[in-house]
């Protein structure tokens, strides 16, 4: 395995620990100025300032467990993508019954002048 792909897995693990732990910043570290996420029934979402607010939203009344199988990267320069199966779980904080959801993702990653990977676009087909 590529030391680019080790820092890709690497990514999506602190991704899904930091968004666990309610690490906004965290979370917003890695990813590009210029991210769009896309998901079923919504419009894009555009840039750290949208994505912080759906985050913050979320976390204000639940924990996010999830868990990403990677089913395939591909690396070429300083882009990539990663195809993932991904299982979210929203626990509310307030005792509500969990949300599970499961679907497939399509991670765009672009490498910075530094080596540093981010996410750039993601397309999330969880349902």
């Amino acid at each position: 395995m590529s030391a680019d792909e080790q820092a890709i897995r690497a990514l999506i693990a602190r991704w899904l620990q930091a968004t666990h732990d309610g690490n906004i910043d965290e979370v917003l570290a890695l990813m590009a100025p210029d991210a769009i996420f896309l998901t079923a029934g919504q419009p894009p979402m555009q840039g750290h300032q949208a994505f912080a607010d759906t985050l913050r939203h979320v976390l204000n009344d639940n924990v996010v467990e999830s868990n990403s199988e990677i089913d395939e990267i591909e690396i070429e320069g300083d882009m990539a993508y990663c195809r993932s199966t991904l299982e979210v779980t929203i626990v509310s904080k307030h005792g509500k019954l969990p949300l599970r959801r499961t679907g497939h993702t399509l991670t765009i990653l672009r490498k910075d002048a530094a080596g540093t990977w981010h996410v750039t676009r993601d397309a999330n087909m969880l349902a």
